[in-house]
């Protein structure tokens, strides 16, 4: 609750320290009064609203307005491009760096962007983009003529298609619409995991404007575009195939008038469905979309307003907001409640399966704008929990995933309880605290029960061990010395102390003493452990040890004794004494291991395997940087901890501003990264950001 009372303090304070910081009071949301252009951190993919998206046909789209060469595409992974052009007279204007006005966006969410730019001097077009729904999305356009005369113009509204051709087109006149076929090839990881996907899937592109013309022809270069676009071929009314499908429009705008029209795009599964879909894009050609920015703005208003002024920071944290809520999907399936994908456009199959403990450390800043669903989503893993407290490495609603190897079943790494206690400390609510504490007690049972073969009170990483360690590949011990089952766990160890304090917690919070007790007591007996085992005196810091003999030696000698990220749990376990404690400051803060220019990299920088572009090899893991930061709070570091926030986001805000994008890692030591975006645990620097934001400086 501590945490859900500091939130309520720094909204109340919000109103005396923005206006210092120079952010004048409005009743929009921050989201709704940009002014963004291609410089600005924003995150610029885009999918439907968590009520009307599926998991099976699900059409994400990123707005690419940032680079001087390309157009001002809606662009997608397999369906295509969505492209405007416009010519006067023998001026054909397409790409950015042709246009007399870059774009500039003014308000964004995750099912929806607002922009405009000019393409000539006095043309000005202003675009709403909103993806409606998984199967239907729509470009509401206004031009408007703001110079003194007329102007005479060509549009284009058209589709390209790098990936792959669009096949069996057909052109309605009638109905102002193009009808065709895209592949959506799934990748080895679907198919090898029974994944339901669509093959064939059928499009269709509609405007509310007579077109004087529709087409398409197989050359996509944008010089070639342009050339074709010029000439007056009449349209055939089928096609077999094409990379370039098309709208022409020919009119004339009077001085200060606005021509207004819509354009939409539509994807079904067969084309029976197709029909449906027409049928729905033809209403949303009049709906009004006002209400759904309102919905957005109030969804985005419910979340804590970060008190800084920096607005590279403010588009940072709302960045990460909209990228978390775009990847939630209602109940669907096996899934009860909503759940997410680690990443939803573009669409992978490893990122597309379900939930992962790992991945769900993302609720603890998830749940600040939507607790409701950040508990729903911890509940798909409670309901489908195995009777002995088993849950899978990964739930999703076609997939349990549960990896047997050698007989053994794969979980992840346990952050269970951790997680619900988090996420009850902003929500309040004692029904999910009643719910989940059991199914947390559970969890921590099956883990000291069967991950623990030597009965020494301490635990090894079990199933395919390096999956369920997290750190799953690149991974210097795994890679260079021995397998993780082979080793008493350091990392999994201190998970489970912070589990029992996490229980303790719950238990407390429901009036359970004797209980609170327990766990209370097991935390301290495991710390006491840890302590005795993984540390080492000589160089200051925690290591796997052998499980024989528990030492560091493997195969050769200390070949255990490398220095990765996880020797710095035990501060976010508070584990380590005060005196171990400014030892591993000591390594922490060392620039040629772990301090490095934008965070903590997952293994020493002076480490021969060390490769800042690598996987768990050297990269920053943002929700790994984000533990070191509880840590480094936990024993009043509050110095360090704020200047390690800075170093991550400076990073991230760099990335943002280069291609519009959250990643799954980042260098720690240049403007890099990788190698899958819009990826939903990346968005807890929102959660760092404002933690150190509320302390005090010294």
């Amino acid at each position: 609750m501590r945490i859900h009372l500091a939130i309520v303090l720094i909204s109340f304070f919000i109103s005396i320290l923005l206006p210092a910081f120079g952010f004048a009071q409005n009743d929009r949301p921050f989201l709704s009064r940009l002014k963004a252009g291609k410089d600005d951190p924003l995150y610029t993919t885009y999918a439907a609203t968590m009520k009307r998206s599926e998991y099976v046909l699900d059409e994400g789209f990123h707005l690419r307005y940032y680079q001087p060469t390309k157009g001002i595409d809606l662009t997608t992974d397999t369906a295509g491009d969505w492209c405007l052009a416009f010519r006067r007279d023998s001026q054909f204007v397409y790409v950015v760096k042709e246009m007399f006005w870059v774009p500039v966006i003014t308000a964004s969410y995750p099912d929806m962007v607002c922009y405009y730019y000019y393409p000539f001097e006095h043309l000005k077009v202003e675009i709403t983009f909103l993806v409606y729904s998984s199967r239907l999305a729509l470009q509401d356009i206004q031009l408007t003529n703001e110079s003194a005369g007329s102007l005479s113009l060509t549009l284009y509204s058209f589709l390209k298609n790098d990936q792959g051709p669009f096949k069996k087109i057909h052109f309605l006149k009638e109905k102002k619409a193009i009808t065709f076929v895209h592949e959506e090839k799934p990748d080895n990881w679907s198919l090898q995991h029974h994944i339901p996907h669509v093959d064939n899937v059928y499009d269709l592109f509609l405007i509310s404007l007579a077109p004087d013309r529709m087409t398409g022809f197989r050359q996509i270069q944008v010089g070639h575009i342009a050339n074709r676009l010029a000439s007056d071929q009449s349209f055939k009314e089928t096609l077999d195939s094409a990379r370039v499908l098309l709208f022409r429009k020919k009119f004339t705008l009077q001085a200060g008038v606005s021509l207004h029209f819509r354009v939409l795009r539509g994807f079904g599964k067969d084309d029976r469905e197709r029909l449906k879909i027409i049928r729905k894009a033809e209403t949303l050609l009049q709906t009004d979309l006002k209400p759904f920015l309102q919905k957005d703005e109030t969804l985005l208003s419910g979340a804590p307003v970060l008190p800084v002024a920096d607005k590279d920071r403010q588009l940072l944290y709302w960045s990460a907001f909209n990228m978390m809520r775009q990847v939630f999907l209602p109940p669907e399936g096996k899934c009860h409640f909503n759940y997410y994908v680690f990443s939803r456009e573009p669409t992978w199959g490893w990122g597309h399966g379900g939930q992962v403990f790992h991945e769900s450390l993302s609720m603890m800043a998830y749940a600040l704008l939507d607790p409701q669903s950040a508990m729903d989503s911890q509940r798909i893993f409670k309901e489908r929990q195995h009777a002995d407290g088993y849950i899978n490495y990964r739930t999703g609603p076609y997939l349990d995933e549960t990896i047997e190897y050698h007989g053994e079943l794969t979980s992840s790494a346990p952050w269970y309880a951790w997680e619900n206690w988090q996420v009850y400390s902003i929500s309040g609510d004692k029904a999910f605290l009643r719910e989940m504490y059991r199914s947390s007690e559970k969890l921590y049972r099956y883990f000291v029960t069967h991950r623990d073969k030597d009965g020494d009170g301490l635990c090894e990483w079990g199933g395919h061990a390096v999956l369920e360690s997290v750190r799953d590949g690149e991974v210097a011990v795994w890679d260079q010395v021995g397998w993780p089952s082979d080793f008493e766990a350091l990392d999994l160890n201190c998970m489970l102390v912070m589990e029992a304090k996490s229980l303790a917690k719950m238990a407390r919070a429901l009036g359970k003493k004797q209980e609170a007790n327990h766990w209370q007591k097991e935390a301290e007996q495991r710390s006491v452990k840890i302590n005795q085992t993984f540390w080492d005196e000589e160089t200051g810091f925690y290591y796997h040890v052998d499980k024989r003999d528990n030492d560091f030696t493997f195969k050769t000698k200390n070949d255990l004794k490398r220095q990765e990220i996880i020797g710095f749990l035990p501060l976010w376990a508070g584990i380590a004494s005060k005196a171990q404690a400014r030892r591993l400051l000591q390594t922490l803060t060392d620039t040629n291991k772990f301090w490095r220019k934008f965070g903590v990299p997952s293994l020493a920088a002076n480490d021969p395997y060390y490769n800042p572009q690598g996987y768990w090899n050297g990269p920053v893991w943002v929700e790994w940087n984000y533990l070191i930061m509880v840590g480094l709070l936990n024993y009043g570091y509050n110095d360090l901890a704020r200047a390690l926030v800075d170093k991550v986001a400076s990073n991230m805000i760099a990335i943002l501003k280069k291609n519009h994008n959250l990643w799954e890692f980042y260098s720690p030591d240049a403007h890099w990264a990788g190698y899958h975006r819009t990826y939903i645990w990346a968005g807890i620097i929102n959660r760092m950001m404002l933690d150190v934001a509320k302390i005090n400086k010294k």
